[in-house]
């Protein structure tokens, strides 16, 4: 080969070289991160219930009334996911704590307080709850699964 053809050859080379690096940075571009929009139950659910103080309003259990049980408390969910969350109950200073979990149409409400012990009176809010009636301030809530006479009202402060 003659010297003259190197010379003309070697910018050739160089110029796909450079090519061949600009196009792997091309290809190692860092994806964009999905962003979740949270949907319209989400949203309703974070805006209105998470993080917010509720009393109980009216309970019946079996037929019998027993508002009288939760005087003096005040409940709150707290956000882990969309779907679940710690509760707490507070009352004169004693917090008791747990756990709250959802459906994804916010059907049905789980309530489990249990921390550091479960007074009588939460044996009747611990357990699976449906809503039958969302319109804040209140929620109004029945056992899931079951049609008897027991109801859970619960007002937001």
């Amino acid at each position: 080969m003659s010297l003259n053809f190197k010379k003309r050859k070697l910018p050739f080379l160089y110029l796909c070289v450079i090519l061949l690096i600009c196009l792997s940075f091309l290809g190692c571009k860092k994806k964009a991160e999905e962003v979740y929009v949270a949907n319209i139950f989400e949203q309703y659910f974070e805006q209105n219930i998470l993080n917010n103080d509720f009393i109980v309003s009216y309970s019946k259990n079996q037929g019998v009334e027993n508002t009288i049980e939760f005087e003096g408390y005040r409940f709150r969910l707290f956000k882990n996911t969309y779907y679940d969350g710690p509760m707490t109950a507070t009352k004169n200073g004693i917090t008791y704590s747990g756990t709250w979990s959802s459906n994804s149409d916010y059907g049905k409400l789980i309530i489990n307080i249990t921390q550091p012990s479960t007074p009588a009176e939460f044996i009747f809010l611990n357990r699976s709850w449906r809503f039958t009636e969302k319109a804040l301030p209140t929620m109004k809530l029945a056992p899931w699964g079951s049609n008897d006479s027991t109801a859970l009202f619960m007002q937001r402060q």
